[in-house]
């Protein structure tokens, strides 16, 4: 059955959208899929409220987007939880059982990244979907690398034209250099600066928590450039913030925007589950 025009409404001026109208519980008809993935490419963050999915809804509507991305971090590091869900969702929660975390990050702030950017192929979309939260904090920031990149400082910019980044990340870390990543790790290198390949646009595509120098330049030479570039790149005129409500699902473009977590109270529960699309190609200059 079709689902009807779909409602798109803008959350902030440069990303973030929240599509009304669509229950996704119900297999999707061509069109509103097409609507719904025009919306994406143009806003870059989708948000729908009020959704009661099952796992198998999940994937279905993640597959929807493309073939499912898999789970990178080595099995050996799995947190329990991970076992009682469908291949390639992951458990994104504080609850704990006999003290240790079931779910993958767990606690507090997370800075801004780019989901996979430290693989040889990160994959171009997430899926997260809310089914406890916190009474406060535990906030979602998307900020678009588009609009990043089309104002930035035009030195800055020459800086970073044509440079590969490097990237690192320790499964688990939320704050750079912290202490609470496993001992698996990924780590790769891509352009600064992506062409994305479905919109032809330009986006920054360094990260806080994740990017860790620039080829061709000395760490002490590329530090200051990156902590500008990040700076300016988390400024709140880029920035969506999502107050998470049960039954959020949201899909962002990891091509063209990092997001970030704020800090919650330990002692309430937050449960997300996690899926991701896989890329086509690697990212491009």
């Amino acid at each position: 059955m079709p689902q009807g025009p779909i409602e798109v409404i803008p959350l902030s001026q440069h990303i973030g959208a929240e599509i009304r109208g669509v229950d996704l519980s119900q297999p999707l008809d061509e069109a509103t899929s097409k609507a719904i993935h025009q919306a994406w490419l143009d806003h870059i963050v989708v948000v729908f409220r009020n959704q009661k999915l099952t796992q198998e809804d999940h994937v279905r509507v993640s597959k929807s987007f493309g073939e499912l991305g898999h789970i990178r971090r080595p099995p050996k590091s799995f947190p329990p939880g991970f076992n009682r869900l469908l291949p390639n969702i992951m458990l994104i929660t504080n609850i704990r059982e006999n003290g240790e975390p079931i779910g993958a990050l767990p606690d507090g702030e997370m800075m801004f990244h780019h989901d996979m950017i430290h693989a040889e192929l990160p994959d171009k979309a997430t899926f997260l979907y809310s089914i406890e939260i916190p009474s406060r904090g535990g906030d979602t920031l998307f900020a678009s690398g588009y609009a990043a990149w089309d104002t930035l400082d035009p030195e800055l910019k020459s800086k970073l034209e044509g440079r590969i980044a490097k990237h690192l990340y320790n499964y688990g870390s939320t704050q750079k250099g912290d202490k609470k990543g496993t001992d698996a790790f990924g780590q790769n290198a891509h352009p600064a600066v992506r062409t994305h390949e479905e919109s032809g646009r330009r986006a920054l595509y360094v990260n806080r928590l994740m990017t860790t120098g620039l080829e061709g330049m000395s760490d002490e030479e590329a530090a200051p450039i990156l902590e500008k570039v990040f700076d300016h790149m988390e400024k709140p005129e880029f920035v969506y913030t999502h107050k998470w409500q049960v039954g959020d699902m949201i899909v962002w473009d990891n091509r063209c925007s990092s997001h970030a977590r704020t800090d919650f109270p330990d002692n309430e529960r937050r449960l997300m589950l996690r899926t991701t699309v896989a890329a086509t190609e690697r990212p491009r200059f």
